[in-house]
């Protein structure tokens, strides 16, 4: 069994003292977003020889905008028995649209010693949503991505990025901003395929493999093929099993299948685009 932790909350790291604490009683309880009388306990012990698959944890596949949490839990996990790897959100943009991020230096120089302890095979970078405003325009991605790809280069081996999808609750959170004067949403057309061309090459420089996450358009062209978050072959590189790709996500969602231990609508960062708000 596969356990994201998590696509609907930073549990890393808002709550991670609670994920430990659940570690050790060896279990959590998932409630359904959409039907909160279904409760599921999900096992959170690791697989060991013998163990049918779904009575144990084969991998944990964090998200977070924050690592700090995991890097002083990393080597308690590993010596459990628990094999994991680490997707981290950083986009370094204006506080209007994250008001309530860590430092990117801080964030950085996080990663950069995770890194180090678990390897940048298992540490992933998530340049997401690409999103265009007159606060990050065109000019703005290229420079950022390009500062940021440079400092973790050697630090992690994949980025995957992904553009904005409009949401209702997002969408009235920025029709609100433009409405006061805050900003105003930009739509590149066509001209994104450049700005995206650009990031590639960047990426490429800094050593690292370039993927989109659940995008309709098929970027490999510039150098960006489709890929998966939860990535069937990476589990399978550092866990030696095979999961099944997960039918129940988005079409374009190349992901396989996994049990999320979050919830909806308790994330502090309280990023103005998020769907999870």
């Amino acid at each position: 069994m596969i356990v994201s932790v998590s696509r609907r909350c930073d549990i890393p790291r808002f709550q991670f003292s609670w994920f430990m604490e659940r570690i050790k009683t060896g279990f959590a309880d998932a409630v359904n977003p959409y039907n909160r009388n279904q409760v599921k306990r999900i096992p959170l012990i690791p697989v060991r020889e013998g163990m049918n698959s779904d009575d144990g944890v084969d991998a944990f596949i964090f998200w977070t905008r924050d690592p700090r949490n995991i890097l002083a839990n990393a080597d308690e996990l590993t010596e459990r028995g628990f094999s994991f790897y680490v997707m981290v959100t950083i986009t370094g943009y204006p506080i209007i649209l994250e008001p309530n991020m860590t430092k990117t230096s801080k964030v950085l120089q996080a990663m950069k010693e995770l890194s180090k302890k678990i390897g940048a095979d298992r540490l992933i970078w998530r340049y997401d949503p690409i999103i265009i405003t007159s606060v990050t325009d065109e000019d703005f991605h290229r420079k950022n991505f390009d500062f940021l790809a440079k400092d973790l280069s050697g630090s992690v081996s994949r980025v995957i990025i992904s553009l904005y999808n409009e949401y209702n609750e997002a969408k009235k959170r920025f029709d609100a901003m433009e409405k006061h004067g805050d900003f105003k949403m930009i739509d590149l057309g066509g001209g994104i395929y450049d700005l995206l061309a650009d990031i590639s090459k960047s990426a490429n420089t800094a050593g690292m493999e370039i993927q989109s996450c659940a995008e309709e358009e098929n970027y490999s062209s510039i150098g960006i093929k489709p890929g998966a978050c939860i990535d069937a072959a990476l589990i399978e590189k550092f866990c030696g099993v095979q999961p099944a790709r997960d039918k129940h996500q988005r079409s374009n969602c190349l992901c396989c299948k996994s049990k999320d231990i979050g919830a909806y609508g308790i994330c502090a960062a309280r990023c103005v685009y998020c769907y999870a708000r």
